[in-house]
């Protein structure tokens, strides 16, 4: 096979990266953009150069204000997008926030409205519907102590919602 042509086939998704904070009851922290019509969580793409990692410390730190510790994985999940083409987004976890870093937060003006922390069935409710099984599973596999891998969200195999 020629190199051109190897390279043709060769996928280049687009990355994001984004943290999971938690509350003392297990709720998760959305962030309200100005710019969408459904919530989301701190996070956004990766830049040349940057490990998914870095990127959602970095976006954490751009959007909130804050810079508390992002840990481990929790999930990957393709998700191939008509309009975007094929995306690749890791979900970090934040743990759970402290008193002092909840009171720092301040929020990028230009992109975000407000900020709460939102049971499960509040998460279905705010966001759409990828993005919701993206968040619950990761929620899940941060309970089970092991990092999922996802396709649309959901686990391979698993009945679509």
């Amino acid at each position: 096979m020629a190199p051109n042509a190897h390279e043709a086939k060769m996928a280049h998704p687009r990355m994001a990266a984004g943290a999971l904070f938690f509350d003392a009851a297990g709720r998760v922290l959305m962030v309200e953009p100005s710019y969408k019509d459904y919530w989301e969580i701190p996070g956004g793409y990766v830049e040349t150069g940057e490990s998914p990692l870095h990127a959602a410390i970095r976006e954490v730190q751009e959007e909130l204000g804050i810079t508390p510790p992002v840990g481990r994985l929790l999930a990957v999940d393709w998700a191939p997008n008509e309009a975007e083409g094929d995306k690749v987004l890791y979900l970090f976890d934040g743990g759970q926030l402290t008193q002092d870093h909840l009171e720092a937060i301040t929020l990028q003006p230009e992109e975000l409205k407000s900020f709460a922390f939102v049971s499960p069935e509040q998460v279905t409710e705010r966001t759409i519907p990828r993005l919701a099984r993206r968040i619950l599973a990761a929620a899940e596999a941060r309970n089970e102590g092991a990092p999922v891998y996802l396709e649309h969200g959901q686990r391979p195999g698993s009945k679509a919602a």
